[in-house]
């Protein structure tokens, strides 16, 4: 199954709006690739569709995962208790550093599944619980 997407490039660990379009495997690689760096962040769509979209930045082993279901709708994946509830996690969203709380963090693992789950589905729904911003 293809998938659309954007990403921080391993090499010069800045975002690369560059829009690729490959099969899950390839973006799988690209994420390890990040991961060996320890840190990153990916836009994840369906081919051919501008929505919804899906990013996901990551700093070692916790990672947040935003929704846009429309230019001005937006959503945070409720976290999975990998972080504590008042923890404060700085992860990349594009070149910078964003701040989170605790409660919206996932397990790094679990976000790559849950992109796998979307490009299989094309349902962000199925994911989880979503707050809207």
């Amino acid at each position: 199954m293809d998938v659309s997407w954007t990403a921080t490039d391993p090499k010069s660990r800045r975002f690369s709006p560059t829009d690729r379009s490959s099969d899950i495997a390839d973006l799988t690689d690209h994420f390890t690739a990040l991961r060996s760096h320890g840190q990153g962040y990916l836009e994840v769509r369906l081919p051919g569709d501008e929505f919804p979209l899906l990013t996901l930045g990551f700093q070692d082993d916790q990672a947040v995962i935003h929704l846009f279901d429309a230019a001005e709708r937006s959503f945070l994946l409720v976290g999975d208790g990998t972080a504590a509830a008042d923890a404060v996690v700085e992860v990349p969203i594009m070149d910078h550093l964003a701040v989170f709380s605790g409660d919206c963090v996932v397990a790094v693992d679990r976000a790559l599944a849950l992109i796998r789950t979307f490009v299989q589905t094309r349902e962000p729904g199925e994911l989880g619980e979503w707050w809207e911003l």
